[in-house]
């Protein structure tokens, strides 16, 4: 792997004791950095942070970040054990699936906590602790559905959009104090998630969940589904100086299955 230079940064990595941010949270300790993990479960928290041991300097700070409560405790927890912060790297669950006629309110409330609340909550947070860092940046791992509504996925296609509206914003306000703030963009990646959308398709088609997932991959044209630590790569590569004038940015990982031009 090449070395981009993060040995001894400081980061924060959310909702990282599986999926995505697990992904994202192994490139980075592989790379040197010295990452917190967070999640809710104390289970998945320890199973983690065993695999992690033995690939670089990891800890774990347990808590749901839907709540702005905990999500600020969160920072704070992350920022004392690490003696500060060079970057948060944002990632959150996913709401529950659906189409827009079958949700209740509580459903859009949960969805708010959960995909809009909560990034708000950690970007407050960190923008202090950011400040004193010589290489201060954030990174929000969000879906291509912000560009390309997904079917039956309603409270992502409309609440994750905020969340791109909160990086363009930070990027341009909290670039005098050189804070860079980028967002990925995942399509169809190998987690928990993509497994339920394929056991849906699968009872609905009546097929094998096997072929369901060979369908989702034949519809990507590089003809398969990704992997949590390719969403990774490009993590590392952003909060890296490698990527010193790149701030504001929404950068797809999906295989080339988005097809807007912008």
């Amino acid at each position: 792997m090449v070395d981009l230079g993060l040995k001894g940064y400081r980061i924060l990595v959310t909702a990282s004791t599986d999926g995505i941010g697990r992904g994202i949270a192994e490139v980075l300790v592989e790379q040197g950095a010295r990452v917190v993990i967070n999640g809710r479960s104390q289970e998945r928290m320890d199973e983690a942070l065993r695999q992690l041991s033995g690939k670089g300097e990891a800890y774990g700070v347990t808590g749901d970040i839907s709540s702005v409560e905990t999500a600020e405790r969160v920072v704070d927890e992350a920022a004392g054990i690490l003696g500060g912060l060079d970057s948060v790297v944002y990632v959150t669950g996913s709401p529950k699936p659906s189409r827009f006629t079958d949700l209740q309110w509580s459903d859009w409330e949960e969805g708010i906590n959960l995909l809009v609340k909560s990034a708000v909550a950690v970007a407050r947070r960190s923008i202090d602790y950011l400040a004193e860092s010589s290489n201060p940046s954030m990174v929000f791992s969000t879906s291509i559905a912000v560009r390309e509504p997904i079917p039956d996925i309603a409270l992502s296609n409309v609440l994750r959009i905020s969340v791109h509206g909160l990086v363009k914003t930070l990027a341009r306000e909290l670039a005098p104090r050189g804070i860079r703030v980028n967002a990925v963009l995942p399509g169809y990646i190998m987690t928990r998630r993509v497994l339920e959308i394929a056991e849906k398709r699968a009872a609905v088609d009546g097929i094998t969940l096997e072929e369901a997932v060979r369908r989702i991959a034949g519809g990507v044209p590089l003809g398969r589904i990704g992997e949590p630590r390719e969403v990774g790569y490009l993590v590392a590569f952003l909060v890296s100086r490698l990527a010193s004038y790149v701030t504001g940015a929404s950068i797809p990982v999906d295989g080339g299955l988005l097809r807007s031009v912008f």
